[in-house]
């Protein structure tokens, strides 16, 4: 007795309703969804970049300014000690920024373009 593979959806023969494989692509090369993707972009690759640089201005400074580092500013608080702090408060501070812009201007946009392929039969 022969078996009959189901077909994941997106697929010719998919549930209705369902986006096929088709209109993925077309919806990957439209207007919106690039609009989407710069939206993305311009902000995560500036600000990655950014924290990249500012790790790595830590990590250097830690290997090669040690004289610099282990500058004491009050009791035994030293440079060092704030910058590292600094990594912490950078990262938490990057992560609340995109949630913001991505409920902002992200969440949206991909909402929509979500519903009308949702939507799309």
């Amino acid at each position: 007795m022969a078996t009959v593979e189901p077909q994941p959806p997106g697929v010719t023969g998919a549930e209705p309703g369902r986006p096929t494989a088709e209109l993925f692509a077309e919806v990957q090369q439209s207007a919106e969804f690039g609009e989407l993707r710069r939206a993305h972009r311009s902000f995560a690759f500036p600000l990655t970049i950014g924290f990249v640089a500012w790790y790595l201005l830590y990590v250097l400074l830690s290997s090669y300014a040690d004289g610099f580092m282990g500058t004491r500013l009050f009791g035994n608080i030293n440079v060092a000690l704030v910058l590292g702090l600094g990594q912490f408060l950078t990262t938490f501070l990057i992560a609340w920024l995109y949630s913001r812009h991505a409920a902002t201007r992200l969440d949206p946009k991909g909402a929509a373009i979500k519903s009308r392929m949702e939507g799309h039969s």
